[in-house]
């Protein structure tokens, strides 16, 4: 349907590693929102589940959490001497995460939690942090990742095989 969707109505599967799953709205999955600048996702969170860091790099992330408690986390730039902004969000309240910047929640409360987001763009896009430098296609050479992250190759190789199947 054009106008309407019932998608984001229903709860997605939460077995997976993180413990979440995104259920998208975007144009792909929407195309009445092509060239509108709006999209939405829902996020549904096991116990102890994680929205891992990410970043979008085409939009503004407005949230609020439908069910459960999810402690949000907001990485500031260097310029804000990367700054950790973070509050446990509850039912009902919401949270705002600009542009560009890294984030994540994770389930803190004693419940499964949801919450739906919504963008302002119709393709906000998203960089997974742990994914971007371990499971690129090519890889990232061992070396660089060893200096960058200041850890034994050993410590690099495992978390590429973690994710080495993507997500």
């Amino acid at each position: 349907d054009f106008l309407f969707s019932s998608k984001l109505a229903k709860a997605g599967n939460t077995s997976t590693p993180n413990g979440s799953t995104v259920t998208e709205l975007d144009v792909a999955e929407w195309p009445g929102t092509n060239t509108l600048g709006v999209s939405m996702n829902r996020v549904d969170f096991a116990l102890g589940g994680t929205n891992p860091p990410h970043i979008h790099p085409r939009a503004t992330e407005i949230g609020i959490v439908m069910k459960g408690e999810l402690l949000v986390g907001i990485l500031g730039s260097l310029e804000s001497g990367n700054k950790l902004y973070s509050r446990v969000v509850r039912a009902g309240e919401t949270f705002l995460i600009p542009r560009g910047l890294m984030h994540f929640q994770f389930n803190v409360g004693k419940t499964e939690a949801s919450m739906v987001v919504s963008f302002n763009s119709q393709n906000p896009g998203i960089v997974f942090v742990p994914l971007m430098l371990f499971g690129s296609n090519p890889p990232i050479p061992t070396p660089v990742l060893t200096k960058a992250l200041r850890v034994e190759a050993g410590v690099v190789e495992l978390l590429k095989s973690k994710f080495a199947a993507g997500f």
